[in-house]
């Protein structure tokens, strides 16, 4: 279960780059609002260690209770709909033993160390009809728990892990262009269907947010309001910014044209205070990353630690992708947070936690090719 690893093998690269982000987003973070800014400092600490520890584990020996993890999964997520606390019309938080969290953010990792296995043990019937069907409908009781908090977001953020992750366990490329055929079509159909003004697919407030996307002039002081400033608030911070906790009269983030910028529009508050570049050193470090996941991927001793690099790159680097179109009003307003940067201890913790299993990944390779 714990092996004994050399130092020089350990991916301080990619730690580095962690904690890189992170520090940007707690900066952030106190220029945004200071109050939130010793909890992120301590979900940092703890996210580093449990990093640290897990990575240090055979990510295999964790890999063999996974219909345990499926089912604590599947089990947290019942518990929301249950006990769950709401706040501002969602029911997305646990308390348990004091400690209150969110099953949804802790689902991504839970789901990517599932699949992993699962594909692992299935890979020699893997692109089976029943293999593929039963996977779909182990998907489907997480996915729609989430949904059904609601948090459209994140179950669309999970949908598109499931892809990435059963596309790299091998999936045949006929079924791949077949089920293409399939889903285009079938999002352009739900598209159409959810911006008729009777539909029921969706919430009101989420139809909302895509027609305010579409025609922003209609919207400007509703659904808009949050989109128009954050574009504002990037493009006012030029080349190199207004600098942190500035006390500028024309700062949006001063004005508090921006509700709870520490979470979804955190983007909003880097253009502003670090300017192009600060947001420039945001994205590369995301790329950066994800590629470096991608690359430990390529060398994973077996498929189960393929999936999870995969996985996990996906998930920084598609989830930062949205949170920052979201920002920059290239997309409709989702409420999705960018990894390492948002405030929010779930959040942070659970990518630490599925980044310790990377570093695992990259030291049990190098154990291989050593």
């Amino acid at each position: 279960m714990l092996k004994r690893y050399r130092v020089r093998d350990y991916d301080f690269k990619l730690v580095l780059m962690l904690i890189a982000l992170t520090v940007i987003g707690i900066l952030a973070i106190t220029s945004a609002n200071e109050s939130f800014k010793d909890k992120q400092i301590l979900g940092t600490i703890m996210g580093v260690f449990l990093m640290i520890v897990i990575s240090l584990f055979d990510y295999s020996f964790f890999l063999q209770f996974y219909w345990i993890i499926y089912l604590v999964n599947i089990a947290l997520l019942a518990m929301v709909q249950i006990f769950g606390d709401s706040a501002n019309n969602a029911q997305r938080w646990l308390t348990i033993a004091g400690i209150k969290f969110q099953p949804s953010e802790t689902a991504k990792i839970l789901l990517i160390l599932f699949f992993a296995q699962y594909i692992m043990v299935h890979r020699e019937k893997f692109n089976t009809f029943r293999n593929l069907t039963t996977m779909v409908l182990l998907l489907l009781p997480p996915l729609l728990l989430i949904y059904k908090q609601p948090d459209l977001s994140t179950s669309i953020m999970i949908c598109v892990i499931f892809c990435c992750v059963v596309f790299v366990g091998g999936l045949d490329r006929r079924i791949i262009i077949g089920i293409l055929a399939v889903v285009i079509p079938l999002a352009v159909i739900f598209l159409n269907i959810v911006l008729q003004p009777d539909q029921k697919l969706i919430k009101d407030y989420q139809q909302t947010r895509i027609l305010a996307w579409l025609h922003p002039d209609d919207y400007i002081n509703t659904e808009g309001y949050q989109q128009d400033n954050s574009k504002t608030a990037i493009g006012s911070g030029q080349l190199w910014g207004k600098g942190l906790n500035n006390n500028e009269i024309s700062s949006v983030k001063n004005g508090n044209f921006i509700s709870e910028p520490q979470t979804d529009f955190i983007f909003a508050i880097v253009g502003e205070e670090l300017g192009f570049v600060g947001g420039c050193i945001v994205i590369s470090l995301i790329c950066f990353i994800a590629i470096e996941c991608l690359l430990v991927a390529r060398k994973a001793k077996d498929v189960a630690g393929t999936v999870i690099c995969v996985g996990m790159a996906a998930l920084v680097g598609v989830q930062g992708f949205i949170n920052i179109a979201v920002a920059t009003g290239l997309m409709p307003n989702t409420g999705i947070p960018l990894p390492f940067v948002s405030y929010g201890l779930t959040s942070l913790v659970s990518l630490y936690i599925g980044m310790g299993f990377v570093l695992n990944v990259g030291l049990q390779c190098v154990r291989k090719y050593s």
